[in-house]
């Protein structure tokens, strides 16, 4: 039986209900409005703006600003979790269940507490980050919606209603945006835009959208856009795909450039139409583009195929550098963040366990010239640009 057939009623009911008043409902955020169909100038000017402020940083808040940090803690903070956040405020906070587990006036206060305790360490304030990409991947406690997984769209979709599963992809990642947005959470990482094969089919099961790039591509346009008028920046991934679970094994990913090609298309369609505000690289290997290393430490496919080919501008985020596709070939994460950051990945992703660690590991590769601190402005200014863009900075003209 279908996905779709198989939602139960009390969701159906919801579903319908958040069509029809998402239909006639404005944005929830005014902002996004303004971010979404901004011109090519003003993402310059936001651009040079972080740029400023990114090289007006000291070195110890210029790499902090280059992490994605994991913290602990349920409504509060034990006080070794909020000396480290001191210590390291980090440009993005990544929550999970076990910060999120609470009542929904809980879960707000604890992360405003957290997001103020790394704003007044560091003067910026940071990315609140989940994973919010429906099905399977559920982060929270009572109060917020379980989004229907991306297969339930797709057979949706395959029943002949293409047109309504995108509309309704839209209208309610627009609703689970002004949920999540009314938490203080503002980076969703999602969605999924790879397509699924027999590679990844077991790794991402009904996560992804399906095997058509085209229903892909258009699918994961209408999350980003019901995201962004819900006030909800998105971090699109794993480019440029997966083969194999990356948590368990390295993937190989051997294939012509026209199978390459096709496989990137819904990520080159994203970047073109909409530029969104991060790409998650993956660690899988691609051979044609380079021999040697995970795509998450490749230059050749970082600077050279997303940003240079496909003209991405955004910041490029490194998944889990912690998992068997980058460990078991010898790197610690700290190591592996160096070489991400070398190859072009602007922000590293930290459990609190290793965050004291992989700052020192970056500040003392930049003191020993392995890292140059115009290569770290670069990656900082393209994160900060993304808080001006969805107005966790002010902007120039408004202060």
């Amino acid at each position: 039986m279908a996905y779709w057939l198989r939602v139960p009623l009390p969701l159906l009911l919801i579903l319908a209900l958040t069509w029809a008043s998402c239909e006639k409902a404005p944005s929830q955020n005014s902002l996004a409005a303004s971010m979404t169909e901004a011109s090519e100038g003003s993402y310059e000017r936001i651009r040079a703006q972080g740029d400023r402020i990114a090289a007006a940083l000291d070195d110890r808040l210029l790499v902090s600003q280059l992490i994605m940090a994991g913290f602990d803690g349920n409504g509060t903070l034990t006080p070794d979790m909020k000396s480290l956040l001191e210590k390291v405020p980090p440009g993005a906070l990544m929550a999970f269940r076990y910060n999120l587990g609470g009542e929904k006036d809980e879960v707000r206060a604890f992360l405003a507490l957290c997001g103020t305790l790394v704003n007044e360490a560091s003067g910026l304030r940071p990315f609140i980050a989940v994973d919010h990409e429906g099905g399977q991947v559920h982060r929270f406690g009572p109060g917020i919606s379980r989004l229907p997984p991306p297969a339930f769209f797709r057979e949706m979709a395959e029943t002949g209603k293409r047109d309504e599963a995108l509309k309704a992809v839209r209208q309610t990642a627009r609703a689970a945006a002004a949920e999540i947005r009314d938490l203080g959470i503002t980076l969703n990482l999602a969605p999924v835009a790879e397509t699924l094969n027999g590679g990844n089919h077991f790794f991402l099961e009904d996560r992804s959208y399906g095997p058509d790039p085209d229903f892909t591509a258009a699918a994961a346009a209408a999350f980003i856009r019901g995201m962004e008028e819900g006030g909800v920046a998105c971090a699109v991934k794993h480019f440029p795909g997966n083969s194999g679970d990356p948590h368990r094994e390295i993937a190989v990913l051997d294939a012509e450039k026209t199978t390459l090609d096709e496989m990137v298309r819904p990520f080159a369609f994203l970047i073109r139409t909409l530029q969104p505000s991060a790409v998650m690289v993956s660690h899988i290997v691609v051979p044609p583009r380079d021999r040697e290393r995970n795509a998450s430490l490749s230059r050749a496919v970082i600077e050279d195929w997303l940003r240079g080919e496909l003209r991405f501008q955004g910041f490029v985020l490194g998944d889990d550098f912690s998992m068997k596709a980058v460990s078991s070939r010898g790197l610690s994460p700290e190591a592996a963040a160096v070489e991400a950051l070398k190859a072009g990945v602007d922000m590293i992703m930290a459990w609190p366990p290793d965050l004291s660690r992989l700052h020192q590991a970056i500040l003392g590769a930049l003191a020993e010239g392995r890292l140059s601190r115009e290569r770290l402005q670069e990656a900082a200014g393209r994160i900060i640009a993304e808080k001006i863009r969805w107005g966790l900075i002010p902007r120039e003209e408004e202060q």
